[in-house]
């Protein structure tokens, strides 16, 4: 099946409200191309390096997504173009991300992570450290940061009622 038959396929089947971001990981540029030209515009990668590449190569009307771990010390890499990072887990990474956007002129849209799942090798936030966080004076000082939401990682597991539970609670979590 080729690539664009495949996002027709995905794309038809999704509800309006969802949208598709193709994750480009691993992936070489000439499928990215592929992509592009059968109408997709949103990318997730989830190393810093190998995003960069990327987008030094592809049309700028692309949307990039960080979806992987962060490391403070690559944000500078990625705060010129980065459309939304997926994962920031703590207020000293936040804090950078504010200071980069800051040094590019622009507001970098965030998701926090939090830790929902019963894997200890995933990371995130706990609800403490969430409230915390946001009720931190820091946290209100930052100007060129915007949180959009939160996101979870599952455990890895066959268990649809335990993945379920996992994103009922995160949900909990955004309500409350």
């Amino acid at each position: 099946m080729s690539i664009q038959s495949n996002l027709n396929t995905i794309k038809a089947s999704l509800p309006e409200h969802v949208t598709l971001v193709a994750v480009s990981k691993t992936k070489p540029v000439s499928d990215l191309i592929q992509a592009y030209e059968a109408g997709q515009r949103i990318f997730g990668e989830n190393k810093i390096q190998e995003m960069t590449e990327k987008w030094e190569q592809m049309p700028k009307d692309i949307q990039w997504h960080m979806i992987g771990h962060v490391q403070s010390n690559k944000v500078k890499f990625m705060a010129p173009f980065v459309s939304l990072i997926h994962g920031v887990d703590s207020l000293k990474l936040l804090q950078e991300i504010n200071k980069q956007a800051l040094k590019n002129n622009r507001v970098i849209d965030c998701l926090l992570q939090m830790h929902i799942a019963e894997e200890e090798t995933k990371f995130g936030l706990d609800e403490n450290e969430l409230n915390a966080l946001i009720s931190s004076s820091d946290f209100k000082e930052m100007k060129n940061i915007r949180i959009l939401g939160l996101m979870g990682m599952a455990t890895f597991t066959e268990d649809q009622n335990q993945i379920k539970k996992e994103f009922t609670h995160l949900k909990t979590i955004f309500d409350s």
